[in-house]
């Protein structure tokens, strides 16, 4: 089911996309959640989800990706366009200036623990998405427990057991992959 309003213009997702990624350092897949499908009614769950893990697949930053495809559905070449300047030029401009100033006042013992508990707030931004992310898992052809399972398992083997992203990628994901596939044609094999 499709939400029943997107953008008004390029310019309106210009200026969405810029509050996004002005609000996101550190943590803007929870950002780009809450103004995409809570604030604005963009998308709905499901939507952001099959958006993000299309995302994920591509070159590039995955939220960049997803906005690209949100505004491309909706403007053509243009939203491409207005995402990427809502994204890049006013917060790429606050980047460099705020990395400059950092530089010049990091050897400070204030700035080096503004700098961690930033770290902490993002640390805490990831987890609060996760858990709001596991809801559409119950709709999943896995299951909640095994897609839970499958992402914890992509996790200890990327993470611990220090696989390289695309063995993680072709191993678990291609597990997961072919239990879906099963599951969604077990309806089609009843008699």
């Amino acid at each position: 089911m499709s939400p029943a309003r997107g953008p008004r213009s390029p310019g309106h997702l210009a200026w969405v996309c810029n509050r996004l990624a002005l609000q996101g350092f550190g943590g803007i897949l929870a950002v780009a959640h809450h103004e995409l499908v809570e604030r604005e009614a963009w998308l709905t769950e499901s939507e952001f989800m099959n958006l993000l893990a299309a995302a994920q697949v591509l070159p590039g930053p995955n939220i960049v990706n997803l906005c690209l495809m949100l505004g491309q559905r909706h403007f053509g070449w243009r939203g491409g366009v207005a995402v990427l300047a809502g994204m890049f030029l006013v917060p790429g401009t606050l980047v460099i200036g705020l990395t400059a100033l950092t530089l010049s006042h990091l050897h400070r013992p204030e700035v080096a623990n503004a700098l961690r508990g930033m770290g902490l707030a993002a640390g805490g931004l990831l987890l609060g998405t996760c858990w709001k992310l596991v809801k559409p898992l119950r709709q999943s052809p896995l299951g909640p427990k095994l897609a839970l399972g499958l992402a914890a398992l992509s996790l200890g083997l990327s993470a611990l057991a220090k696989w390289p992203l695309v063995w993680v990628i072709l191993t678990v994901g291609g597990m997961g992959m072919a239990r879906a596939w099963r599951q969604l044609r077990q309806p089609d094999e009843a008699p």
